[in-house]
């Protein structure tokens, strides 16, 4: 490997605990559902790395270092070797803790500029995919979530209500509605408990099935009376912290519609 003068720098923040990032460097099912399907990693040093992109285009390296879940560096280089052969650049992938999560930062060395600059946007993406990829693993029973959350609204007992929010919500979570405007689980509970005095019956309960995209979750819903009949629907976005948890939530209700 010769003088590798040129750099790409690139930081990204995911919602997932680093331990939880790491696990995607180490097993080689993980590896290929950000790659694709037939890319692997021998996650020791020494390793093999195989990264087959669309098109049948192959980069193959070798791991250098590994240090869970901080840091892991390999060589990357074409199998064709174009533009650059195996082993004439090297990829430093490290993890910071972070109030969100995780911060990914990566450095990309290369021989030549021209060579770094044709790969910023294919960085730029695959870090977004990668994101994606971890975040559908980490929130993917955000269904149950978002049920036990209008559950939670239901619960008569203070205490219990109390409780069935604090499984599945932060202490310092944020709900925005028209009618509300909370900050924490003790106000949340509350309003809850007063929402069932004042409009005595009415349940929530989620419709289809929610989209989730980097711990922000979107859950379409409707709102029946004691009687069953439909009053109003509506979507719900949630934010969810690299836990699983509901950190903010804001409610929106559909317009009625015209009679």
């Amino acid at each position: 490997m010769g003088p590798l003068t040129h750099k790409l720098d690139r930081s990204i923040v995911i919602q997932a605990t680093r331990e939880t990032v790491f696990r995607f460097f180490t097993d080689s099912a993980r590896w290929a559902k950000w790659w694709g399907a037939g890319s692997s990693i021998e996650a020791r040093v020494g390793g093999k790395v195989l990264i087959r992109n669309p098109g049948g285009i192959e980069v193959l390296g070798e791991v250098l270092e590994v240090l869970p879940p901080e840091r892991i560096v390999f060589t990357y280089g074409f199998a064709t070797g174009e533009p650059i052969p195996p082993g004439s650049s090297r990829v430093t992938i490290s993890l910071e803790p972070c109030e969100a999560g995780t911060r990914l930062h990566l450095l990309h060395e290369f021989p030549e500029a021209a060579v770094r600059d044709e790969h910023v946007q294919g960085w730029r993406f695959q870090l977004s995919l990668f994101a994606n990829i971890v975040s559908d693993e980490v929130f993917a029973n955000s269904a149950r979530v978002v049920d036990a959350w209008f559950e939670a609204w239901t619960v008569t007992d203070d205490l219990a209500r109390g409780e069935a929010f604090a499984r599945i919500a932060t202490p310092d979570v944020g709900f925005r509605d028209r009618f509300s405007l909370l900050d924490d689980l003790a106000d949340l509970s509350a309003h809850a408990g007063a929402a069932q005095r004042f409009m005595p019956g009415v349940r929530m309960r989620r419709k289809g099935e929610p989209r989730q995209c980097q711990g922000v979750v979107l859950a379409d819903w409707v709102a029946s009376g004691a009687d069953g009949r439909e009053l109003m629907s509506g979507t719900n976005v949630f934010v969810l912290g690299p836990d699983g948890r509901i950190s903010s939530a804001i409610g929106f209700a559909n317009p009625p519609e015209p009679k």
